[in-house]
């Protein structure tokens, strides 16, 4: 008897042999990457088109996708940045009023594969006690001994820079909702005259959700490259400078950190994500591979400053290690289901970060007060 099912079959494998069969309701052929699962109920159009997923192949714990379709306010970038996408059971006919495409057409457009079928609950177990694990999803081959032969060979995400793949290649401003070309030089641009402050963004993969933020809080946001230098970002003479989210191994990025390093003290700085992995490391800390990450939209945090608990939305692999940081280095909040960093602050040097998402998409707004939090430490607040 076949492995495959019918209907286009497609087969995960994963490193450890362990095999799960279904079949693709989008797209064909064969991708690798590390295989996460995100608990979030709703958002999965907010998952796709996040960078930060670059690499992964990602299985949504919730049975039933795709009743809400797609829609062009929900995009977080351009693009589909995932490698695969697994779900239990796929909606092909979505009921949402702000639905223009399924599922479907759009994973197709992006030229991704979707796969349903697939025991995710079996799925889900298998990562949480083993942790993430590479993978291969494919619609090619029963070739059991050569998928696991290709999978191994793999490189995974520790180690690797996956910034080059989704920071912008040249600067822009972000503005009306939309990315605009500067017409000229990054440190030529000319201040907005109406705008309350101006905010540097280094993109190492940004959601555009971080940059509608701060647009609503009427700051002029400037969004440059990664490998931009410091001397260029404080030639621009910003207010504060964002350090983005964004996927991969945060210790594959030394240049990065030392720009960052180069911008401590000199000017305001708010890490998101990976940015608050860079900022630790600017620091002095060290960072490290989470077992199976964080990956939903109900991860409880606490501030240990205030006693006060938010549920957050969260998407990472890799964390920074409280102990390594040095002594001025605040440890403002932590995870409550594993007690791993959340959030650190440098007050005296104006900087400070967060392991999670505060703006959310998708998610709770437990935390968006960060972003007029950030916009008071610009102001001297």
């Amino acid at each position: 008897m076949s492995l495959l099912t019918k209907n286009r079959p497609a087969l995960l494998v994963l490193e450890d042999g362990g095999l799960f069969s279904g079949s693709a309701f989008a797209g064909r052929g064969e991708v690798l990457g590390e295989v996460v699962f995100n608990t979030g109920m709703t958002g999965y159009q907010e998952i796709l088109t996040d960078p930060s997923y670059t690499g992964q192949i990602v299985a949504m714990t919730y049975p039933l996708i795709g009743n809400t379709g797609i829609n062009p306010e929900d995009m977080e970038s351009s693009g589909v940045h995932l490698e695969g996408f697994i779900c239990r059971e796929y909606q092909a006919v979505p009921s949402n009023w702000r639905s223009r495409e399924t599922l479907k057409a759009f994973l197709e457009t992006h030229d991704k594969l979707g796969v349903e079928g697939i025991d995710t609950r079996a799925l889900t177990r298998r990562l949480r006690l083993a942790g993430a694990m590479r993978g291969i999803l494919t619609t090619e081959t029963e070739d059991l001994d050569g998928l696991l032969q290709r999978v191994r060979s793999y490189p995974g995400l520790v180690g690797r820079d996956l910034v080059k793949a989704v920071t912008c290649n040249r600067p822009y401003r972000w503005q009306d909702g939309r990315a605009v070309p500067l017409d000229g030089p990054l440190t030529a641009a000319a201040r907005a005259e109406a705008a309350r402050r101006r905010v540097v963004v280094l993109d190492c993969g940004v959601k555009y959700t971080i940059l509608r933020h701060l647009e609503r809080l009427g700051c002029e946001v400037l969004v440059v490259p990664a490998r931009t230098a410091a001397r260029d970002i404080l030639a621009c003479r910003p207010d504060g400078v964002l350090l983005s989210n964004g996927p991969g191994d945060p210790a594959a990025l030394p240049d990065i950190v030392a720009t960052v390093r180069q911008l401590v003290g000199n000017v305001p700085l708010f890490g998101i994500c990976l940015g608050h992995q860079i900022l630790g490391q600017a620091l002095g800390g060290r960072t490290g591979k989470l077992k199976f990450g964080h990956h939903g939209i109900n991860q409880p945090v606490l501030n240990r400053r205030t006693g006060r608990i938010e549920i957050t939305s969260q998407n990472h692999g890799f964390m920074v290690i409280p102990e390594s940081l040095p002594a001025g280095v605040e440890r403002v909040q932590d995870n409550l289901n594993d007690r791993t960093s959340e959030g650190i602050a440098l007050t005296a040097r104006r900087a400070f970060s967060v392991q999670y998402h505060p703006e959310a998409a998708p998610g709770p707004h437990d935390a968006t007060e960060l972003f007029e939090a950030f916009v008071r430490l610009m102001e001297g607040g």
